[in-house]
């Protein structure tokens, strides 16, 4: 839906994007300060979860007091017109097979699922924005992000100034939460060393799941906005989004990126090899980033775990590493591999938990400190389970 609404972006369907986008993230921003401040045992009275939450109140405040432009009747008119009838339609999908074919079907209660992803009516015409009983939706339905406005309307310059300005506004945003994730970290260290805490219980780690999962919702949100709005059209990229993500290439890059790191970090002349097997004409629609930061930091496991158990000293000996890339009917599958000794038993519960690492905490505190940006080779504690997160998006 994002594809097509931003292949061609216009004035009006940026402005409809920036007024879904001011309605949307307040909302988003809002849930995350109200559980942040309900965190259990005394979590949300550290000082680095009170940033956090005073980084999200601000945000939500900025965005609610952002002054909108006035539009004649006639505009407002325009960007409540459903998308064109000539519009390409959405792309078929393989049907998923865990689910009842008939749930793919109309009617559901009075509405029916359209080709260009607008709810309409059995008559066929836009809803009204009102649900059962006249109660208001949150969002009409033909105010939806992915109903693009037609193209060839004259808008006046408030709207292009609002988009520019929004848009300014979201880049702050976007950099005063930059470092959310580490300032988050050092919350729950806080929190672990005065509650005197070997582990951190279950309902801290599914929190933290849900936050980080919205925080990657909201970045995604702003990310591809400030996209659409600054950079110049691409013939593979709608925003952020690659609609020919090379999956050769992504791997490629990952181990690159892994492998400097690798040999920085124990100060190697030419660390693990890396073989990669995966066609080099492979691609998809996706984020590029989140599956090259997958890659990376399941690579920087294995590179580990190689280096750590033959010793740095043999490296005319270390085993290669083996990325094998498969494409199926439904999906597509990177498995990586290594002779690094596998995980142990005991800690295999524990290797999907925040802040579990085999360096310590000593080291952990002093990944998640320092001021130099260097990705770390191990022991911040976040890379799998960000990892897992940044695959279900």
């Amino acid at each position: 839906q994002m594809v097509l609404f931003g292949q061609q972006p216009s004035q009006g369907t940026l402005l409809k994007a920036s007024r879904f986008l001011s309605e949307e993230l307040p909302i988003r921003l809002s849930h995350r300060v109200v559980e942040l401040e309900s965190l259990p045992d005394g979590l949300s009275r550290m000082p680095s979860i009170e940033k956090v939450k005073e980084w999200y109140a601000q945000s939500f405040e900025e965005l609610i007091t952002f002054p909108t432009p006035t539009l004649t009747p006639e505009l407002e008119d325009i960007l409540r017109m459903p998308a064109a009838k000539s519009n390409q339609p959405f792309p078929s999908a393989t049907p998923n097979p865990s689910l009842d074919p008939l749930m793919h079907e109309g009617p559901v209660g009075n509405y029916l699922a359209s080709d260009r992803g607008l709810l309409v009516n059995g008559a066929g015409t836009i809803g009204s924005g009102y649900g059962a009983g006249g109660t208001r939706l949150r969002i009409p339905i033909e105010r939806r992000y992915f109903s693009p406005p037609p193209s060839d309307t004259h808008y006046p310059p408030e709207v292009h100034d609002y988009n520019d300005r929004f848009t300014s506004l979201l880049q702050c945003i976007k950099k005063r939460h930059d470092p959310t994730v580490t300032t988050v970290a050092q919350g729950v260290l806080e929190w672990k060393r005065k509650q005197n805490a070997g582990r951190i219980g279950q309902s801290i780690q599914e929190w933290l799941d849900r936050f980080y999962m919205s925080r990657i919702g909201i970045r995604f949100l702003i990310g591809q906005h400030v996209a659409l709005n600054t950079l110049q059209p691409h013939r593979d990229y709608v925003g952020i989004i690659c609609t020919q993500s090379n999956v050769h290439d992504i791997c490629h890059e990952a181990i690159e990126n892994a492998r400097f790191v690798c040999e920085d970090h124990y100060a190697l002349f030419k660390g693990p090899p890396i073989q990669l097997l995966c066609p080099k004409d492979l691609s998809f629609a996706y984020v590029p980033g989140h599956l090259s930061h997958i890659c990376f930091e399941l690579l920087k496991n294995s590179l580990r775990a190689v280096v750590e158990r033959y010793g740095v000293d043999n490296e005319d000996a270390f085993p290669p590493i083996k990325v094998v890339v498969v494409e199926g009917s439904e999906d597509i599958t990177i498995k990586i591999s290594d002779e690094g000794g596998g995980i142990q038993r005991s800690a295999i519960p524990m290797i999907w938990t925040y802040l579990y690492t085999t360096m310590g905490d000593e080291g952990l505190e002093a990944n998640i400190e320092s001021s130099d940006f260097k990705a770390p080779m191990a022991g911040f504690g976040y890379g799998l389970p960000l990892s897992r997160l940044a695959s279900r998006d």
